[in-house]
Protein backbone atom coordinates (compact mmCIF):
# COMPACT_ATOMS: atom_id res chain seq x y z
CA UNK A 1 0.00 0.00 0.00
CA UNK A 2 1.61 3.34 -1.03
CA UNK A 3 2.70 5.18 1.96
CA UNK A 4 0.51 8.32 1.43
CA UNK A 5 -2.98 6.82 1.70
CA UNK A 6 -4.26 6.41 5.25
CA UNK A 7 -6.61 4.28 5.98
CA UNK A 8 -10.14 6.14 6.10
CA UNK A 9 -12.63 5.11 8.53
CA UNK A 10 -16.11 6.78 7.32
CA UNK A 11 -18.15 6.10 10.41
CA UNK A 12 -20.13 7.60 13.59
CA UNK A 13 -19.51 6.62 17.31
CA UNK A 14 -22.96 5.59 18.51
CA UNK A 15 -22.78 2.87 15.26
CA UNK A 16 -22.61 -0.68 16.93
CA UNK A 17 -21.14 -2.25 13.36
CA UNK A 18 -18.66 1.00 13.00
CA UNK A 19 -17.62 -0.73 16.87
CA UNK A 20 -16.65 -3.95 14.99
CA UNK A 21 -13.98 -2.48 12.99
CA UNK A 22 -12.61 0.59 15.66
CA UNK A 23 -11.79 -2.86 17.39
CA UNK A 24 -10.02 -4.44 14.51
CA UNK A 25 -7.75 -1.12 14.47
CA UNK A 26 -7.19 -1.96 18.36
CA UNK A 27 -6.69 -5.21 17.95
CA UNK A 28 -3.76 -4.50 14.96
CA UNK A 29 -2.12 -1.97 16.96
CA UNK A 30 -3.34 0.35 13.49
CA UNK A 31 -3.07 3.92 13.18
CA UNK A 32 -6.45 5.19 11.05
CA UNK A 33 -7.96 7.85 10.05
CA UNK A 34 -11.33 8.97 11.09
CA UNK A 35 -14.10 10.38 8.87
CA UNK A 36 -16.85 11.29 11.42
CA UNK A 37 -20.37 10.93 8.88
CA UNK A 38 -24.32 11.71 10.04
CA UNK A 39 -26.36 8.92 11.43
CA UNK A 40 -28.90 9.99 9.04
CA UNK A 41 -28.59 11.06 5.26
CA UNK A 42 -27.84 12.89 3.10
CA UNK A 43 -24.15 12.31 2.77
CA UNK A 44 -23.12 14.02 0.21
CA UNK A 45 -18.99 13.62 0.43
CA UNK A 46 -19.60 9.67 0.70
CA UNK A 47 -22.14 8.65 -1.56
CA UNK A 48 -20.13 9.58 -4.97
CA UNK A 49 -17.55 6.87 -3.27
CA UNK A 50 -20.19 4.39 -2.93
CA UNK A 51 -22.39 4.97 -5.50
CA UNK A 52 -25.44 5.20 -3.49
CA UNK A 53 -24.64 2.44 -0.78
CA UNK A 54 -25.43 4.05 2.51
CA UNK A 55 -24.69 1.32 5.42
CA UNK A 56 -22.26 2.28 8.25
CA UNK A 57 -19.47 1.96 8.39
CA UNK A 58 -16.92 1.79 5.04
CA UNK A 59 -13.40 1.59 4.84
CA UNK A 60 -11.47 4.30 1.88
CA UNK A 61 -8.17 3.03 1.21
CA UNK A 62 -6.71 5.70 -1.48
CA UNK A 63 -10.25 5.03 -4.74
CA UNK A 64 -10.57 1.65 -2.93
CA UNK A 65 -13.57 1.81 -1.13
CA UNK A 66 -14.70 -1.31 1.36
CA UNK A 67 -18.57 -2.02 2.22
CA UNK A 68 -19.74 -3.91 4.87
CA UNK A 69 -17.65 -4.80 7.56
CA UNK A 70 -17.19 -8.78 6.94
CA UNK A 71 -15.37 -7.10 3.48
CA UNK A 72 -13.35 -4.10 5.95
CA UNK A 73 -12.16 -6.71 8.11
CA UNK A 74 -11.08 -9.08 5.34
CA UNK A 75 -8.97 -6.58 3.74
CA UNK A 76 -7.51 -5.24 6.90
CA UNK A 77 -6.14 -8.93 7.78
CA UNK A 78 -4.74 -9.31 4.31
CA UNK A 79 -3.25 -5.96 4.17
CA UNK A 80 -2.11 -6.01 8.41
CA UNK A 81 -1.89 -9.72 8.87
CA UNK A 82 -0.13 -9.27 12.20
CA UNK A 83 -1.93 -9.83 14.76
CA UNK A 84 -4.04 -11.66 13.08
CA UNK A 85 -7.87 -11.94 14.22
CA UNK A 86 -7.67 -15.86 14.06
CA UNK A 87 -5.35 -16.38 16.85
CA UNK A 88 -6.04 -20.31 16.90
CA UNK A 89 -6.84 -20.95 13.51
CA UNK A 90 -10.84 -20.09 13.53
CA UNK A 91 -11.24 -18.25 10.27
CA UNK A 92 -13.82 -19.77 8.78
CA UNK A 93 -15.95 -20.15 12.23
CA UNK A 94 -15.01 -16.42 12.40
CA UNK A 95 -16.65 -15.04 9.19
CA UNK A 96 -19.19 -17.75 9.61
CA UNK A 97 -20.23 -16.01 13.15
CA UNK A 98 -21.12 -12.28 11.19
CA UNK A 99 -24.06 -14.33 10.59
CA UNK A 100 -25.44 -14.79 13.69
CA UNK A 101 -24.27 -11.59 15.28
CA UNK A 102 -24.74 -9.34 12.50
CA UNK A 103 -28.51 -10.56 11.87
CA UNK A 104 -30.46 -12.33 14.51
CA UNK A 105 -28.58 -11.20 17.15
CA UNK A 106 -28.31 -7.76 16.36
CA UNK A 107 -32.38 -7.76 15.15
CA UNK A 108 -32.88 -8.76 18.31
CA UNK A 109 -30.78 -5.86 20.18
CA UNK A 110 -32.00 -3.21 17.67
CA UNK A 111 -35.75 -4.32 18.88
CA UNK A 112 -34.79 -4.06 22.49
CA UNK A 113 -32.64 -0.67 22.28
CA UNK A 114 -35.01 0.86 20.26
CA UNK A 115 -38.13 -0.56 21.99
CA UNK A 116 -36.93 0.67 25.27
CA UNK A 117 -36.06 4.29 24.17
CA UNK A 118 -38.94 4.67 23.02
CA UNK A 119 -40.29 8.46 22.42
CA UNK A 120 -36.69 9.68 22.69
CA UNK A 121 -36.24 8.80 19.51
CA UNK A 122 -36.00 11.42 17.07
CA UNK A 123 -38.71 11.06 14.24
CA UNK A 124 -36.07 12.19 12.01
CA UNK A 125 -34.13 9.05 12.51
CA UNK A 126 -37.38 6.86 12.67
CA UNK A 127 -37.99 8.14 8.88
CA UNK A 128 -34.21 7.78 7.94
CA UNK A 129 -34.12 4.15 8.41
CA UNK A 130 -37.94 3.25 7.08
CA UNK A 131 -36.25 4.77 3.55
CA UNK A 132 -32.91 2.57 4.41
CA UNK A 133 -34.98 -0.78 5.59
CA UNK A 134 -38.15 -0.39 2.89
CA UNK A 135 -40.25 -0.57 5.59
CA UNK A 136 -41.83 0.84 8.78
CA UNK A 137 -39.42 0.93 12.07
CA UNK A 138 -42.31 0.50 13.99
CA UNK A 139 -41.53 1.75 17.69
CA UNK A 140 -44.67 0.95 19.57
CA UNK A 141 -44.05 -2.70 17.86
CA UNK A 142 -40.71 -2.86 19.40
CA UNK A 143 -41.77 -1.72 22.81
CA UNK A 144 -45.03 -4.42 23.11
CA UNK A 145 -42.27 -6.59 21.91
CA UNK A 146 -39.64 -5.85 24.70
CA UNK A 147 -40.74 -8.95 27.12
CA UNK A 148 -39.83 -11.62 24.20
CA UNK A 149 -36.23 -9.69 23.27
CA UNK A 150 -34.97 -9.86 26.57
CA UNK A 151 -35.89 -13.40 26.56
CA UNK A 152 -33.84 -13.85 23.30
CA UNK A 153 -30.94 -11.21 24.00
CA UNK A 154 -30.73 -13.70 27.09
CA UNK A 155 -30.16 -16.69 25.22
CA UNK A 156 -27.91 -15.07 23.05
CA UNK A 157 -25.81 -13.79 25.46
CA UNK A 158 -26.18 -16.89 27.16
CA UNK A 159 -24.20 -18.56 24.29
CA UNK A 160 -21.17 -16.47 24.71
CA UNK A 161 -20.94 -17.52 28.85
CA UNK A 162 -21.36 -21.30 28.21
CA UNK A 163 -18.37 -20.51 25.34
CA UNK A 164 -16.24 -18.88 28.07
CA UNK A 165 -16.47 -22.07 30.36
CA UNK A 166 -13.96 -23.84 31.80
CA UNK A 167 -11.50 -20.36 32.18
CA UNK A 168 -11.60 -19.40 28.56
CA UNK A 169 -10.94 -16.18 28.51
CA UNK A 170 -11.57 -15.38 24.82
CA UNK A 171 -14.50 -17.11 22.52
CA UNK A 172 -12.11 -19.48 20.05
CA UNK A 173 -9.14 -19.64 21.34
CA UNK A 174 -5.80 -18.14 23.91
CA UNK A 175 -6.28 -14.31 22.19
CA UNK A 176 -8.79 -12.08 20.90
CA UNK A 177 -10.13 -12.51 17.77
CA UNK A 178 -12.57 -11.73 15.13
CA UNK A 179 -15.46 -14.07 16.68
CA UNK A 180 -15.18 -11.99 20.45
CA UNK A 181 -15.29 -8.56 18.26
CA UNK A 182 -18.71 -9.56 16.42
CA UNK A 183 -20.15 -10.76 19.56
CA UNK A 184 -18.65 -7.84 21.61
CA UNK A 185 -21.03 -5.41 19.09
CA UNK A 186 -24.07 -6.64 20.58
CA UNK A 187 -23.57 -6.28 24.23
CA UNK A 188 -21.61 -3.02 23.14
CA UNK A 189 -24.80 -1.59 21.78
CA UNK A 190 -26.85 -2.78 25.01
CA UNK A 191 -24.53 -0.62 27.15
CA UNK A 192 -23.95 2.34 25.17
CA UNK A 193 -28.02 2.74 25.20
CA UNK A 194 -29.40 1.05 27.86
CA UNK A 195 -29.13 1.66 31.49
CA UNK A 196 -30.19 -1.37 32.71
CA UNK A 197 -27.47 -3.16 30.70
CA UNK A 198 -25.96 -4.29 34.08
CA UNK A 199 -29.21 -5.98 35.03
CA UNK A 200 -29.29 -7.49 31.59
CA UNK A 201 -26.14 -8.95 32.08
CA UNK A 202 -26.19 -9.59 35.82
CA UNK A 203 -26.76 -13.61 35.51
CA UNK A 204 -23.80 -13.75 33.37
CA UNK A 205 -20.01 -12.92 34.99
CA UNK A 206 -17.84 -14.36 32.38
CA UNK A 207 -19.93 -12.31 30.22
CA UNK A 208 -19.40 -9.53 32.20
CA UNK A 209 -15.44 -10.33 32.53
CA UNK A 210 -15.07 -10.68 28.75
CA UNK A 211 -17.05 -7.63 28.11
CA UNK A 212 -14.10 -5.27 29.74
CA UNK A 213 -11.78 -7.40 28.28
CA UNK A 214 -13.00 -7.09 24.89
CA UNK A 215 -13.31 -3.04 25.73
CA UNK A 216 -9.51 -2.96 27.25
CA UNK A 217 -8.49 -3.68 22.93
CA UNK A 218 -8.88 0.07 22.35
CA UNK A 219 -9.57 1.95 19.04
CA UNK A 220 -5.62 1.76 18.11
CA UNK A 221 -4.19 5.34 16.98
CA UNK A 222 -7.11 7.41 15.64
CA UNK A 223 -7.02 11.12 13.80
CA UNK A 224 -9.81 12.78 12.29
CA UNK A 225 -9.96 14.21 8.74
CA UNK A 226 -12.94 15.81 7.22
CA UNK A 227 -15.56 14.42 4.76
CA UNK A 228 -14.56 16.39 1.51
CA UNK A 229 -11.20 15.58 2.33
CA UNK A 230 -11.54 12.20 2.16
CA UNK A 231 -13.31 12.44 -0.99
CA UNK A 232 -10.42 14.62 -2.50
CA UNK A 233 -8.37 12.02 -1.32
CA UNK A 234 -10.66 9.04 -3.52
CA UNK A 235 -10.44 11.51 -6.55
CA UNK A 236 -6.65 12.17 -6.52
CA UNK A 237 -5.81 7.97 -6.12
CA UNK A 238 -5.92 5.55 -8.40
CA UNK A 239 -8.00 2.22 -7.75
CA UNK A 240 -5.00 -0.35 -6.86
CA UNK A 241 -7.51 -3.27 -7.30
CA UNK A 242 -5.71 -5.72 -9.73
CA UNK A 243 -8.27 -7.70 -12.22
CA UNK A 244 -8.91 -11.01 -10.86
CA UNK A 245 -11.62 -13.70 -12.42
CA UNK A 246 -12.85 -16.34 -10.64
CA UNK A 247 -12.64 -19.64 -12.78
CA UNK A 248 -14.98 -21.43 -10.17
CA UNK A 249 -17.69 -18.21 -10.12
CA UNK A 250 -20.99 -20.96 -10.76
CA UNK A 251 -23.12 -18.53 -13.02
CA UNK A 252 -20.03 -17.64 -15.29
CA UNK A 253 -19.01 -14.16 -14.02
CA UNK A 254 -16.25 -12.71 -15.45
CA UNK A 255 -14.30 -9.48 -15.56
CA UNK A 256 -16.02 -7.01 -17.25
CA UNK A 257 -19.60 -7.68 -16.82
CA UNK A 258 -21.63 -5.13 -15.88
CA UNK A 259 -23.29 -5.80 -12.64
CA UNK A 260 -25.28 -4.61 -9.63
CA UNK A 261 -24.73 -5.38 -6.16
CA UNK A 262 -27.30 -4.61 -3.26
CA UNK A 263 -27.48 -6.38 0.46
CA UNK A 264 -30.05 -8.94 0.89
CA UNK A 265 -31.78 -7.88 3.61
CA UNK A 266 -31.75 -3.99 4.00
CA UNK A 267 -30.72 -1.25 2.41
CA UNK A 268 -31.43 -2.49 -0.93
CA UNK A 269 -29.75 -0.25 -2.68
CA UNK A 270 -27.96 -1.01 -5.86
CA UNK A 271 -24.40 -0.21 -7.14
CA UNK A 272 -23.45 -0.62 -10.93
CA UNK A 273 -20.06 -1.26 -11.81
CA UNK A 274 -18.18 -3.45 -14.05
CA UNK A 275 -16.54 -6.43 -11.95
CA UNK A 276 -13.00 -5.99 -11.66
CA UNK A 277 -12.00 -8.85 -9.31
CA UNK A 278 -14.32 -11.95 -8.35
CA UNK A 279 -13.99 -14.66 -5.82
CA UNK A 280 -16.08 -17.23 -3.64
CA UNK A 281 -15.86 -14.65 -0.55
CA UNK A 282 -15.80 -10.82 -2.55
CA UNK A 283 -16.29 -8.74 -5.26
CA UNK A 284 -14.75 -5.26 -6.65
CA UNK A 285 -16.87 -3.20 -9.10
CA UNK A 286 -15.42 -0.58 -10.85
CA UNK A 287 -17.28 2.51 -11.27
CA UNK A 288 -17.05 6.56 -12.09
CA UNK A 289 -18.82 9.36 -10.68
CA UNK A 290 -18.25 12.95 -11.82
CA UNK A 291 -17.45 13.87 -8.02
CA UNK A 292 -15.25 10.92 -6.88
CA UNK A 293 -13.26 10.10 -10.38
CA UNK A 294 -12.93 6.68 -10.80
CA UNK A 295 -13.83 4.47 -8.02
CA UNK A 296 -13.21 0.73 -7.26
CA UNK A 297 -16.20 -0.63 -4.55
CA UNK A 298 -15.39 -4.03 -2.73
CA UNK A 299 -18.25 -5.87 -1.28
CA UNK A 300 -18.38 -9.48 0.26
CA UNK A 301 -20.39 -11.95 -1.22
CA UNK A 302 -21.88 -13.64 1.66
CA UNK A 303 -25.18 -11.42 2.67
CA UNK A 304 -25.42 -9.82 -1.07
CA UNK A 305 -26.88 -10.27 -4.63
CA UNK A 306 -24.94 -10.02 -7.66
CA UNK A 307 -27.40 -9.70 -10.91
CA UNK A 308 -26.37 -8.48 -14.42
CA UNK A 309 -27.35 -4.56 -15.11
CA UNK A 310 -30.66 -4.29 -16.44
Amino acid sequence: MPDNLPVILHHFDESPFSEKIRLVFGLKNMAWTSVRISRIMPRPDLMPMTGGYRRTPVMQIGADIYCDTQRIARELERRFPAPTLFPDRSEGLAWASAMWTDKSFFQNTVNLVFGSLADKVPQSFIEDREKLRGARFDIAAMTAAIPQMRDQYRAHVGWIEAELAGGHQWLCGSAAGLIDINAYMNVWYVRSNLPVADQLLAEFPRVRAWEERVRAIGHGMRTEMSAAEALQVGRAATPQTQETDDPHDPNGRKVGDLVDVRPDDYGKIAVRGRIVALSAQSIAIRRHDDLAGEIVVHFPRAGFLVTPAA
